[in-house]
């Protein structure tokens, strides 16, 4: 099996970041979780706790139970895993490092899964949907009961699917994790065009690396004020290369921010943003609407203005 890290020097964005197109639409997520943890990415634990907590946030601010999920760049729903089951990310690591796992057939290995995320499954767990143009993972996520519904289309080339459209429509919470860079302002515009008339909130984790400006703007265009957390980031993954560090070093210096204890250590760093209808985002500031911190997460002084 060729590794990602062999590739690592072939397979650069222009802004080079490191792409892993070999693990992320293969026929199972067995490679993603073998490639993605060699490299320590955690961002999935962080959205878990964040994800959870703008989910009861808005239920209690809108006085009723969000139901339903848009995942974007969903790859094989971790983050639907993360939602839907009483699960860690190490948990998930772990349960496809496992022997019993490791070597056996895609097809049993889906019966495996259905079974697993079965026994797991919350009660009271949201629906999730997820959008990746990768097809054959979110095909694999509906399979084994993930994703609710999986649309593979890429929104940076078209407006969504009719099926996909009428799913926004009735879309309580849009949520993004390692998207941002792949995915740009296009993408979210396309889905809150699609919104029906009780909108959607947006949250999202974005590479520092990653101007949102362009996304924050196209939000405002519909109406909606974006809320930047300050004060304190969330590490995504260890750099997969001696190039990737130097460069985004490089970049993040330019643009004058301050790297010590986050990327010199040799991690991507990400901040999270949340999007609102501006009436909603005036009733409640993101300070008080997040109210007490998930463990491992120290919330801070809050933006309240378009960044």
């Amino acid at each position: 099996m060729i590794k990602i890290s062999d590739l690592l020097l072939e397979h650069q964005l222009d802004d080079g970041k490191a792409v892993f197109d070999d693990v992320y639409n293969a026929d199972d997520p067995r490679g993603y979780f073998e490639e993605l943890g060699s490299l320590d990415y955690v961002i999935p634990h962080h959205g878990q706790q964040m994800f959870r907590s703008v989910l009861a946030a808005q239920a209690e601010q809108r006085s009723e139970e969000p139901s339903q999920v848009l995942d974007v760049c969903c790859s094989y729903g971790v983050n639907a895993a993360l939602l839907k089951c009483d699960l860690t990310l190490s948990e998930l690591e772990n349960h496809y490092r496992d022997s019993d796992n490791t070597n056996v057939a895609v097809d049993e290995l889906a019966d495996a899964d259905r079974a697993f995320y079965a026994r797991h499954s919350l009660p009271d767990a949201p629906t999730v949907a997820g959008l990746d143009i990768a097809a054959n993972a979110v095909d694999y996520a509906e399979q084994v009961g993930l994703l609710d519904q999986a649309f593979a289309e890429n929104l940076e080339a078209a407006p969504p699917s009719l099926e996909l459209t009428e799913h926004i429509e009735n879309t309580d919470l849009v949520t993004v994790t390692g998207g941002i860079g792949y995915v740009t302002a296009t993408t979210f515009e396309r889905i809150f065009e699609s919104a029906g008339e009780v909108k959607p909130w947006l949250a999202a984790f974005a590479l520092r690396r990653y101007s949102y400006n362009d996304i924050a703007d196209a939000l405002a265009q519909h109406g909606f004020v974006t809320e930047r957390l300050i004060g304190t980031t969330f590490p995504q993954r260890s750099f997969a290369s001696d190039e990737e560090r130097e460069f985004t070093l490089e970049h993040l210096e330019s643009a004058g921010l301050d790297t010590a204890g986050r990327e010199d250590d040799g991690w991507f760093h990400t901040e999270f943003y949340l999007s609102r209808p501006a009436a909603e985002a005036a009733e409640t500031p993101l300070s008080e609407l997040l109210g007490e911190p998930q463990t491992g997460i120290q919330l801070q002084e809050l933006s309240s203005s378009p960044v």
